[in-house]
């Protein structure tokens, strides 16, 4: 009876891409049947470097030499390259940063006028669907909402007056007591604002 040995390698190696056009690394995974130069033309979407100009090193797990890609026609898995390696794109036309320093990009700007007759806008198609402050039904009722509210501030300040005692409450601390010192409004926010003198000291003003 004769037996044969077969050595079965996976189709497919998972790699950590580096280069030097950008600072980061990427994991990937391609297919051993590629050749060279499919591989330099799917390593352009990864890094930016060109597939005309990049230079491909690969380097084990010890960040050791292990062979270098200069066969556009040979297939990857023709090369020594086990999963868990890196390869190194080196492309000497492009400079670290390159397409990271985002200061280099053009902006596109677009005036308030010409925006305004744009009809592929989100503002034209919250236009068109009434939402948000073209809602005049839900603007109108948040308003509402607010007036209310303020008007409950206001007599609930009316009920207090300085040197009063009191207990405040927050949520997630215990409670406190002090004195009213303050009760009116603040020219930093909107609103009817108290101002409470702990019993004993809290907070950056000294129980303010």
């Amino acid at each position: 009876m004769s037996s044969s040995i077969r050595v079965v390698t996976e189709s497919f190696l998972n790699v950590t891409i580096t280069s030097n056009v950008n600072a980061f690394a990427s994991e990937k995974r391609f297919s051993k049947d590629l050749t060279i130069a499919a591989f330099k033309m799917k390593l352009e979407l990864v890094t930016g470097a060109s597939a005309a100009t990049m230079n491909l090193t690969v380097f084990d797990k010890d960040n050791k030499l292990v062979c270098i890609l200069d066969n556009n026609d040979a297939l990857l898995g023709s090369y020594p390259i086990d999963s868990g390696m890196r390869i190194h794109v080196e492309d000497k036309h492009l400079h670290a940063g390159e397409f990271e320093d985002i200061s280099k990009v053009e902006k596109f700007e677009i005036s308030e006028e010409d925006y305004a007759k744009r009809a592929d806008s989100i503002r034209a198609f919250k236009e068109r669907n009434r939402l948000g402050r073209f809602n005049e039904e839900e603007q109108k009722k948040k308003e509402e909402e607010k007036q209310k509210k303020e008007e409950e501030e206001r007599e609930k300040a009316k009920s207090m007056k300085i040197g009063d005692r009191c207990e405040v409450h927050v949520p997630g601390q215990p409670n406190r007591r002090g004195t009213v010192r303050y009760v009116g409004s603040t020219h930093f926010k909107p609103g009817i604002w108290v101002g409470v003198q702990y019993d004993e000291p809290h907070g950056k003003n000294d129980g303010g």
